[in-house]
């Protein structure tokens, strides 16, 4: 027992051997009509550190593999996916649920921004009403036979992160990181949750790692040297991908071509998702 505990089982993710009360199952039952063979999520401690394009740059890299994908947007009060897909279209439904929205490749993105009539609205929401809405992505949305589901989430450890690790069947968290030093702290933070969660960590991405001159072909490192190494093998993980600061990602995801870029950033990671033990049907 930990000496911070207050003896409240059922508030508690720890399993320790004097817990006097069985965790709550907070588990929602995927929609009847929906197949979703995998989910990935992808997170980060702090924002800013490119996970949504993460995000997209591996649903496009499992796409092109040939495999059925998709993205759940679960940064509701900031999502970006539609945009850097370049979708406009709106989601429709009927009586037997919601129905997500196609891009340009086929990946299916359901995303607060699909739902609002004009991108630019706000979303006011306190957190349980915004997790809340996260929950009916994954029970009342229809996803058509999918092999692998990308859960974009808001950075942090908050109530979205939580509803999703409690609510959904995730298989496997990817950890977004910058090269700043602090990246250590917010890793942790991260890895500390998916193991309370008892959820495995494929592995680590490191973003604006370098910039590549266009002169010279020489990298520079302009954020610093970077952690990462250490930081993975402290934890015992692996980095899998490492995205340079490239104007070429910035203009296709704000045109909404990111999915015709060809890049081969994560294809490592890509690999190591493809190689993760299959589901049964």
């Amino acid at each position: 027992m930990s000496e911070a505990c207050d003896q409240n089982c059922s508030q508690c993710l720890q399993e320790c051997e004097d817990r006097t009360q069985a965790p709550v199952d907070f588990s929602e039952k995927l929609h009847d009509l929906s197949r979703v063979k995998r989910v990935i999520g992808i997170v980060s401690g702090k924002g800013g550190v490119g996970k949504s394009m993460v995000t997209a740059l591996l649903a496009v890299a499992m796409n092109r593999k040939g495999y059925r994908t998709a993205i759940m947007d679960a940064d509701i009060t900031g999502s970006s996916i539609p945009k850097m897909l370049g979708i406009t279209e709106r989601a429709r439904s009927n009586e037997d649920g919601l129905f997500p929205v196609r891009s340009q490749t086929g990946i299916q993105v359901m995303s607060m921004n699909v739902l609002l009539s004009q991108d630019t609205d706000p979303v006011i929401w306190r957190g349980p009403l915004i997790a809340g809405v996260v929950k009916q992505f994954w029970t009342d949305v229809i996803w058509r036979d999918v092999d692998y589901l990308f859960i974009d989430m808001p950075p942090g450890t908050g109530d979205v992160p939580l509803t999703v690790f409690q609510s959904i069947a995730v298989d496997g968290i990817v950890v977004v990181t910058s090269p700043q030093e602090l990246v250590a702290m917010i890793v942790e933070k991260a890895v500390r949750m998916a193991g309370m969660m008892h959820i495995p960590i494929v592995g680590l991405v490191e973003n604006m790692a370098y910039f590549r001159c266009p002169d010279n072909g020489r990298e520079y490192k302009i954020f610093g040297e970077s952690h990462i190494q250490d930081v993975a093998e402290t934890h015992g993980l692996e980095v899998l991908g490492r995205l340079p600061v490239d104007p070429s990602l910035a203009s296709a995801s704000d045109s909404g071509q990111i999915e015709f870029l060809e890049d081969g950033y994560l294809d490592l990671l890509a690999d190591r998702i493809e190689k993760m033990e299959k589901k049964d049907d």
